[in-house]
């Protein structure tokens, strides 16, 4: 067993005597990294936003549009038909619920400190990350 271990050996040196080592190109680290900043290129996507400022500028004059007639009109709300129909349904849930001062003010200012804060945190995370 030992002899055929031996012998074996002996085929491998011969074998590795005989073959050189390669060596890659002159240029082949450069041609590597090329190909890998060309990847990395294609990777890169532009920043776009889910909702277009377009759009959100559209919704804000919808809104603005939609408050001002409510203001402004003439109509009365409670001769609407579907105020009538979903009036007493809707009352008759919160009947029973009262709310303390501070939990209504709580319930106003929240929601518009979150807008607030992701503007801000938006902006900020846009000046770190630019690229």
């Amino acid at each position: 067993m030992k002899e055929n271990d031996k012998e074996i050996e002996n085929l491998i040196d011969k074998m590795m005597a005989d073959d050189s080592l390669q060596s890659p190109s002159i240029d082949f680290t450069s041609k590597i990294m090329s190909q890998v900043l060309i990847a990395e290129k294609s990777k890169i996507k532009a920043y776009k936003p889910l909702i277009s400022k377009s759009t959100w500028l559209f919704i804000g004059i919808c809104l603005l549009a939609l408050t001002a007639y409510c203001v402004y009109s003439n109509n009365d709300i409670s001769n609407l038909e579907i105020v009538n129909i979903y009036s007493d349904k809707v009352s008759a849930l919160f009947l029973g619920i009262h709310f303390s001062k501070n939990i209504l003010y709580a319930i106003l200012i929240v929601p518009f400190m979150i807008l607030i804060q992701i503007g801000l945190l938006k902006n900020y995370f846009d000046k770190k990350y630019e690229l």
